[in-house]
């Protein structure tokens, strides 16, 4: 309990700071004139002024309330390599036990794990949040166990309340071999180099030079690596050429020193997406007919298509008797187009043409050896298919899809998606998007021409039109693919006839699928990655698909089932345990996928050093101190004064307490020093008066 005299006056202290001059005034006064009561008159003045002042007795009783001390722990990935979660467990034991031997002093434990997105360790905005959240007048001490690697050095609080020290993990001779790619694009052109720049660094102190040679691997989707030799400390550009379209995964790694701290930082993982300069097409337009320039329009609304259109305009039957010498402004190099450079095209197509004797038959079996090897031909057929003239009775025929029977369908009808057509990706969705959902017939417009085909070996058939006949074949031959769309009336849909119908979109996919673009793979797999969670897809022709197997960078491998959401994709939900590379594989496909960032930010530095916390320490006059040399003993300093020495850190009590009860009683009442203060006066007035 404390006691204390308080004052309530019952006037302003200015009042009664002029009404004590008043009375001060007229003691001397007195004195001056020789009263003999004036030291009488002196203290009634004083006991008026002490009952205007008001004198109590306060009384407290106080609990005391407990010293609080902060101890921050970095609980992020650089904290868990080699001995240091050792180290920091152990600092933070002998700390709980001198603060539980202190008394009357808690201890506070926050820890910091790694921030979301590759944002690092956010330790200080972990302290403002636990400084928030306690009583200031409270706060001893501020403890720090970390290596110092911290990320938001810039958000420590403006004014820390107690001395803050850092307890430092990790070993003076520390060292660490880390790999940086230090510049990359985001999509580079497939079949050209692409130029990356790496960085072989030793930090600490390592046994090395600066320029020694260490090796350096490189895989490209998961493939064979390949060796190189790098020096240390220098960048070094490296040429890469994309094989692919869609994303190329690209690690890249460097294998640990004897020594080293951690070998997380030897690797990285590169995603470039590998896309097309420039798409060249060749367009051969034969009879003229309404929807002739269909192709033409769709291909030249692309910018990315380089298109060359070879057109047939005056009809074959013509015989004017004009000289064929004549029959152009200018030569047409059909030479250089169809055996000099046909290679250099990603498609040809053909939209009603036949054999005319204008293209020599070498140039047809020249263009079954380009997609044989590789390339790209689209039959879109009229009538002239099904003729003596049809391209299929050509060289070029042993590579058609389809065999025209010589009959042409001349009847309305409307063009549906087969069985198969429902779960390839040229076709897959057009009638949900375009018809009504949950009928057998889709909403759009009907064709009225087509020509009768029987499909040949392998060739799949995505859409059906008049009689169930084939209406729109696919197919793989050697290296290349072929496609024939057995009716030349998909121009109606493009007029708008009955509604119209998905003509660019299925026009588009087609042309893609053709062209080999990653997204329109009939037997796929691939991941979606979100975070730490991967959508795994499968699309596939089959009715039904086995088990994915994940295998992570730790090489443990998980079997997953795959779901089937919608017609030939199936797909299922995985939450990664860390990051780095995953390989996925179902039947014979599989894929690689990159999660995380290319280069941790908890792994850019590994040394363990205070650096970005000696301003905070130095404000508090607080410490840095190792945990390698053994746990600090806690001391107890004055607020201001130096807060650290060797071997022992300070605490700075605060002494807080909570009033349990407050009393107050008046020192005496008013009408007893009203009583003092007349009978003084009285006094004075007898003693003046000789009586």
């Amino acid at each position: 309990m404390t006691r204390t005299i308080v004052f309530d006056p019952l006037l302003p202290w200015p009042l009664i700071a002029a009404i004590a001059v008043l009375a001060a005034i007229f003691v001397a006064l007195s004195l001056w004139r020789g009263l003999r009561g004036w030291w009488l008159r002196g203290l009634a003045a004083l006991a008026l002024l002490a009952g205007i002042a008001n004198p109590a007795i306060y009384s407290e009783e106080r609990d005391m309330l407990p010293d609080i001390v902060i101890a921050v722990v970095d609980a992020s990935a650089s904290q868990r390599i080699a001995d240091r979660p050792a180290q920091t467990e152990a600092a933070l034991e002998a700390l709980r036990a001198q603060i539980a031997a202190r008394g009357n002093t808690e201890l506070r434990v926050i820890e910091v794990a790694d921030a979301e997105d590759n944002g690092g360790t956010l330790a200080m905005t972990a302290l403002s949040q636990a400084l928030a959240e306690e009583p200031q007048g409270r706060i001893a001490g501020i403890v720090m166990l970390t290596d110092g690697r911290i990320h938001d050095a810039e958000r420590a609080p403006a004014s820390l309340p107690a001395p803050m020290h850092v307890l430092l993990s990790g070993q003076e001779d520390d060292w660490d071999r880390r790999l940086t790619v230090v510049g990359a694009p985001a999509f580079g052109i497939i079949g050209e180099p692409v130029n990356l720049t790496l960085r072989v660094e030793d930090q600490g102190a390592a046994p090395t030079e600066p320029g020694d040679l260490v090796p350096l691997t490189i895989a490209v989707d998961g493939g064979a690596p390949m060796s190189f030799e790098v020096p240390l400390g220098q960048e070094m550009e490296l040429p890469v050429t994309l094989q692919h379209g869609g994303m190329n995964v690209l690690q890249f790694s460097t294998p640990g020193a004897e020594g080293e701290l951690t070998g997380r930082n030897n690797a990285s993982v590169l995603q470039i997406n590998g896309v097309r300069d420039r798409l060249r097409v060749l367009l051969v337009s034969g009879e003229p007919y309404a929807g002739e320039r269909t192709w033409r329009n769709l291909l030249k609304s692309d910018a990315s298509v380089d298109l060359v259109h070879f057109t047939i305009l005056r009809p074959p039957e013509k015989q004017d008797g004009v000289p064929a010498d004549e029959l152009s402004l200018i030569a047409f190099p059909t030479r250089e187009l169809f055996i000099d450079k046909i290679d250099e095209f990603d498609l040809i197509i053909f939209d009603r043409y036949s054999r005319q004797g204008i293209l020599p038959s070498e140039y047809f079996a020249n263009i079954g050896r380009y997609v044989q090897g590789g390339g790209a031909v689209l039959v879109t057929a009229g009538p002239e298919y099904a003729g003596a003239e049809s391209l299929y009775r050509s060289p070029l025929g042993m590579v058609l899809p389809g065999a025209p029977t010589a009959r042409v369908i001349g009847e309305p009808f409307v063009p549906r998606m087969t069985e198969l057509g429902a779960r390839h990706p040229v076709t897959e969705g057009l009638a949900e998007a375009y018809g009504t959902e949950g009928t057998d017939v889709p909403g759009w417009g009907e064709w009225f021409r087509q020509v009768q085909v029987q499909p040949g070996p392998g060739a799949t058939t995505a859409m059906e039109g008049a009689e169930g006949e084939p209406l729109l074949l696919l197919n793989r031959v050697g290296e290349g693919r072929v496609a024939l769309l057995a009716s030349d009336q998909i121009w109606l849909w493009g007029r708008g006839y009955q509604g119209g119908g998905p003509q660019l979109e299925l026009l588009r996919r087609l042309a893609h699928w053709m062209m080999k673009e990653p997204e329109l793979e009939e037997e796929a797999l691939w991941a979606e990655p979100r975070g730490q969670t991967m959508r795994i897809v499968r699309r596939t022709l089959a009715g039904e698909v086995g088990r994915v197997t994940v295998t992570g960078p730790d090489g443990e491998a998980v079997d997953l089932p795959l779901e089937e959401v919608s017609p030939g994709r199936f797909e299922v939900l995985y939450e990664a345990p860390e990051t780095g590379l995953y390989r996925l594989e179902e039947g014979d496909q599989s894929a690689v996928i990159a999660l995380g960032p290319a280069a941790p930010r908890e792994f850019e530095q590994t040394i363990a050093g205070a650096a970005p916390l000696e301003a905070a320490v130095e404000g508090t006059r607080g410490g840095i101190l190792r945990m390698a040399d053994g746990a600090p003993s806690l001391r107890d300093v004055r607020p201001g004064r130096p807060a650290s020495g060797r071997g022992w850190i300070g605490l700075t009590p605060r002494e807080a307490y909570r009033a349990a009860d407050v009393t107050v009683l008046p020192l005496l009442p008013a009408w007893a020093l009203l009583l003092v203060a007349g009978l003084l006066v009285l006094g004075g007035w007898l003693r003046e008066g000789r009586r």
